[in-house]
């Protein structure tokens, strides 16, 4: 909305301003997150080194450029989960950003039980910060669907939404392309869901570096029974991939400061 205010439409069907500008300003607003989840996973000098490889990865990625390109606004479910994983330090502020992604598309939510429990499974030591969590993405959720729900309230809402993606079907996907695979679809999605409730448990204790495996495994798995996959919806999980795969890496940064 903010951007229609300002790049408004003149109903030439092929001309979106608005869209195009929101994809530009959340492409860019990702990598600034990536920065800082850069910095967050190291101190000093590697952790800039660190923020900057990771931007420029996003920078490189061709399906983040194939989102921008389309204009379409899956950048701004990469931009609250990186977000969301610079701020892991703070309960409350993760949890908006959860909540923000989920308000866009619904996948972010698959990571609310590793988010909320934080770098320990779930204990009496962070129960705490686990309900600031909860509590933080339901006021986020409420604050955005409330003001923009249909008529029909939450049956229109999930018709439109949930129950139109579950009883369509499209060729964008193995299940579409190969109906013979059809029975195993309900174990995929019960092991996607499994994989989202298991890592609030397992492993007891985690790196941010280990959480954004996590992430972007889980990600992926909820992404693999859906009826419908496009390609640009591989950016959801890139900036925790990315923050995994690099941030393993210390050989790397250690030569470039002894340089």
């Amino acid at each position: 909305m903010p951007f229609e205010l300002i790049f408004p439409w003149h109903g030439v069907w092929d001309s979106l301003p608005a869209a195009r500008a929101a994809a530009i300003t959340f492409d860019l607003l990702t990598m600034v997150a990536l920065f800082f989840v850069g910095r967050r996973l190291r101190p000093g000098r590697e952790g800039r080194l660190l923020g900057v490889v990771l931007a420029y990865a996003w920078a490189a990625f061709p399906y983040a450029v194939y989102t921008t390109q389309s204009a379409a606004n899956d950048a701004l479910v990469s931009l609250c989960v990186t977000a969301a994983l610079a701020a892991f330090a703070l309960p409350w502020l993760r949890g908006a950003f959860i909540g923000l992604g989920a308000a866009a598309k619904f996948a972010p939510l698959a990571l609310a039980p590793l988010f909320a429990t934080g770098r320990e499974s779930l204990g009496t030591r962070n129960v705490r910060q686990a309900i600031v969590f909860v509590v933080a993405l339901a006021v986020v959720l409420l604050a955005t669907f409330v003001p923009l729900a249909p008529p029909g309230g939450v049956h229109e809402l999930y018709d439109r939404t949930v129950g139109y993606q579950a009883s369509g079907s499209s060729p964008f996907s193995i299940w579409g392309l190969a109906p013979g695979l059809h029975p195993l679809r309900p174990v995929v999605e019960a092991a996607a869901a499994l994989l989202a409730l298991g890592v609030a448990v397992v492993p007891r204790r985690r790196s941010l570096v280990q959480v954004a495996a996590l992430g972007a495994a889980v990600l992926v798995a909820i992404q693999l029974p859906a009826k419908h996959w496009f390609y640009i919806y591989a950016v959801w999980f890139a900036p925790l991939m990315f923050a995994a795969l690099f941030g393993e890496h210390t050989r790397l940064f250690g030569r470039m400061q002894r340089r």
